[in-house]
């Protein structure tokens, strides 16, 4: 027989009230060197990393899928696993007046296959990196969804809920940015799109994330 379900106890089971999806961030500490030796070369140094992590608007935790292949036998399907793919992983930039964070992308890219000739880096070491995104919290019970991971509460380092690395990255989109007369009260923003070759969980005491 089945337990009737009640608003206090959906209410106990939602831990921290829920995890929200603009409590995150997103960090690419490096740049591969090939986008840095471009020209016109990217620059990724500690101020453009903390812009592009503030500017990041929209991001996603990572997706995977695994194929099922069909195998008849007598009339019937049997169902079996077939290989795992990893989806591209997209993110949304706000775009500020220097075109930093732009201007990297389109360095990375253009070091990949210039537009002047479609050559490019050739060893994937040299033009792809790692990122991350951290899904954080916003309360503070139990030390578990804001607490710095030296275990002070100082209001500004958490420890995320989640934590994921995104591994060899590397852009194949940078979308365009309309223009018209008729925007008003708008702020330009761009996504790009990235291939990925795997992923992995991080340990929420092997991360920290400063909010200043």
């Amino acid at each position: 027989m089945s337990t009737l379900r009640t608003l206090s106890k959906f209410q106990s089971k939602l831990q921290g009230g829920g995890a929200r999806p603009n409590l995150f961030e997103v960090s690419i500490p490096n740049l591969p060197d090939a986008a840095k030796n471009s020209t016109p070369a990217a620059t990724w140094g500690s101020e453009e990393q903390e812009d592009f992590t503030i500017m990041c608007k929209g991001a996603q935790l990572p997706a995977s899928t695994i194929a099922s292949i069909d195998v008849p036998f007598r009339g019937r399907i049997l169902k079996v696993a077939g290989d795992r793919t990893i989806e591209n992983w997209n993110i949304t930039v706000i775009n500020d007046e220097d075109f930093g964070i732009r201007n990297a992308m389109e360095a990375w890219m253009n070091a990949i296959a210039r537009l002047s000739n479609n050559t490019g880096a050739v060893n994937p070491d040299s033009y792809m990196t790692d990122a991350y995104v951290y899904q954080l919290g916003r309360g503070y019970s139990n030390g578990r969804f804001s607490k710095s991971n030296s275990g002070t509460d100082d209001g500004e380092s958490v420890t995320p809920l989640k934590s994921y690395k995104f591994l060899d990255i590397f852009p194949v989109s940078v979308s365009s940015i309309d223009l018209s007369y008729d925007s008003s009260d708008t702020i330009e923003e761009f996504t790009v799109e990235f291939a990925v070759q795997s992923f992995e969980t991080l340990s929420s005491d092997a991360t920290g994330v400063n909010l200043n």
